[in-house]
């Protein structure tokens, strides 16, 4: 029986389906760890496969090379090196599960699958995976480790169940996706676990960017008394050791103090923000993003994410000025490439606008000017993107908030058209928010400048889509503030047309805002994906019908 054991503490950033690659990755984290002394390394969730891996885990061509790589990184661990806590989808006896498996002298001495299968919002475990028996503990160096698979940690009965039959410390791998809320409610059911099991736990979380979702991070260990030891930097890869020791009691303590500040609420939501957008590029293999620049804040928000998460010279901006657009949207555009160092174009749509006038000026005689003349200008501007893309290959980065999303104030085929939306889980309000924080703070990972990246009248100008003359956004929806919170209030917490009139605001407002949230539907099945930040976007979170008869008043 051993008194000490060192853990070392992989946050990972694997891509999804390339086993090989993550092969690779697991070997250079645990060479790392074995010149560090460690005895065991313990990796993320699904590690092995990526996670979330959907429907790819039914390929049974794919679970055979994830069965082939366990067995490889088990057979490594000959060389008398650590041993690996390493995941991945498993098949046994027929069924498919999540798993974690113990690396260890050449075999895999030992296997646990996951108790709690994840079926709400992003997650859609049940549908691919069958659930495990609630698990024992594993054996490793006279230490009894008791693993839990991520969701496993939000339920008491798992942790109870390893505590009962011995466990020694809790280790629990993640796959936890970031949502702006997120990060006290994982530290606080560890808590609740730790004090229900009196055992120290250790929490490890991937890292990346993975479609929609992003993982942060921020894996940390609680001792049995429940102070946290450890707090692991977030947005970053990182390879921690923790010493372990056994306590006269018999109990185990985490001998390591390492505690990095988790950041602010802004500064998590623009490293989300950067660190989705810099893995859906770069793991996509695209050579870079080009976006409309137009002097509002959307776009100018849009372009300092790119360039802090590619750099300067994989974003190109493109100005495309009409008859409406202003000399201050120009100029506001212009400084922002200049702060920002990128590239900047500017190509007129009003040639492709005249020739659709006249190509239209006869099936629309006798007809006045709406919103079909407005919509014509962002289609333009949307296939002048991508023409632009086709011909130099860099994706399409659209700038749409969700607040416009939300109502429809988007041009489906126009300023929707895109292959990535860094803005999309980010409502008008929150825009201006993170943009006062970029313009007055900085991060090591960020690749752009350090200093504003916007000219401030960027912020505090009226917004506008400049599609008519002396358009404002407000000529057609409520103020930001009031449509920001009538939106969280209908699309994060569900509330009803009463519950939200109560509060205070308008009814006509409240079943306005409503019509138009559920009459976007369809608009928003054809948007690109885009960084989930809060607790329910658009997409894997909230799954509305497009033909929707219900209303709460009409």
């Amino acid at each position: 029986m051993t008194d000490r054991l060192r853990i070392a503490m992989a946050q990972a950033n694997p891509i999804l389906g390339d086993v090989a690659g993550n092969i690779k990755l697991a070997k250079e984290f645990r060479q790392e760890a074995e010149a560090d002394g460690a005895d065991l390394v313990v990796y993320p969730e699904l590690f092995l496969s990526g996670y979330p891996p959907e429907d790819l885990v039914l390929k049974p061509s794919f679970i055979k090379a994830v069965d082939e790589a366990m067995t490889e990184l088990a057979e490594l661990t000959l060389d008398g090196g650590p041993a690996m806590l390493m995941s991945g989808p498993l098949m046994e006896d027929g069924h498919l599960h999540n798993s974690v498996c113990l690396l260890e002298k050449g075999k895999i001495s030992a296997v646990r699958h996951k108790v709690k299968l994840p079926n709400y919002g992003v997650f859609d475990e049940v549908r691919v995976f069958e659930p495990g028996p609630l698990p024992g503990p594993i054996p490793f160096k006279g230490v009894r480790l008791g693993v839990m698979i991520c969701e496993d940690m939000w339920f008491s009965d798992v942790a109870e169940c390893l505590e009962e039959t011995g466990a020694e410390m809790l280790i629990v791998p993640n796959g936890s996706p970031f949502d702006h809320e997120k990060g006290d409610a994982r530290l606080n059911y560890a808590v609740e676990r730790v004090m229900e099991t009196e055992l120290p736990l250790l929490y490890l979380n991937q890292i990346g960017g993975q479609d929609e979702l992003v993982f942060d991070g921020g894996s940390f260990v609680l001792n049995k008394d429940r102070s946290l030891s450890v707090q692991m930097s977030c947005w970053k890869e990182d390879l921690l050791i923790t010493d372990w020791a056994r306590q006269e009691d018999d109990s185990w303590r985490c001998e390591t103090q390492h505690l990095k500040d988790p950041g602010t609420s802004m500064e998590r939501i623009y490293n989300a923000m950067v660190l989705g957008l810099k893995d859906y590029v770069n793991k996509n293999r695209f050579p870079g993003v080009v976006l409309g620049l137009s002097g509002g804040i959307d776009s100018a928000l849009s372009a300092a994410v790119a360039v802090d998460a590619l750099g300067a010279d994989k974003v190109h901006c493109v100005m495309m000025p009409s008859k409406y657009t202003s000399q201050e949207s120009l100029d506001d555009a212009a400084e922002c490439a200049n702060l920002l160092g990128t590239e900047l174009d500017s190509i007129s749509i009003v040639p492709a606008v005249d020739a659709y006038d006249t190509m239209l000026g006869g099936l629309f005689e006798g007809t006045e000017a709406d919103i079909t003349e407005e919509n014509i200008q962002s289609r333009v501007r949307g296939v002048t993107l991508m023409a632009i893309s086709n011909k130099f290959g860099k994706m399409v980065l659209t700038t749409g908030n969700k607040s416009e999303m939300s109502t429809g104030y988007a041009t489906i085929y126009g300023d929707m058209c895109g292959g990535y939306s860094v803005l999309k889980d980010l409502y008008k309000t929150l825009c201006f928010d993170v943009s006062d924080w970029r313009n007055s703070n900085y991060c090591p990972i960020f690749l752009g400048p350090d200093g504003p990246v916007m000219p401030t009248n960027v912020i505090t100008k009226p917004p506008s889509a400049e599609l008519r003359e002396d358009q404002k956004d407000e000529d057609s929806l409520p103020p930001y503030e009031v449509l920001d919170a009538i939106l969280h209030a209908l699309v994060e917490e569900e509330k009803s047309f009463a519950e939200i009139v109560a509060a205070g605001y308008d009814s006509e407002t409240v079943s306005r805002i409503q019509h138009l949230l559920y009459i976007a539907e369809y608009k928003r099945r054809q948007a690109p994906p885009g960084v989930k930040i809060t607790t329910r976007n658009f997409g894997r979170d909230r799954r509305y019908p497009i033909t929707n008869g219900f209303r709460d008043k009409r």
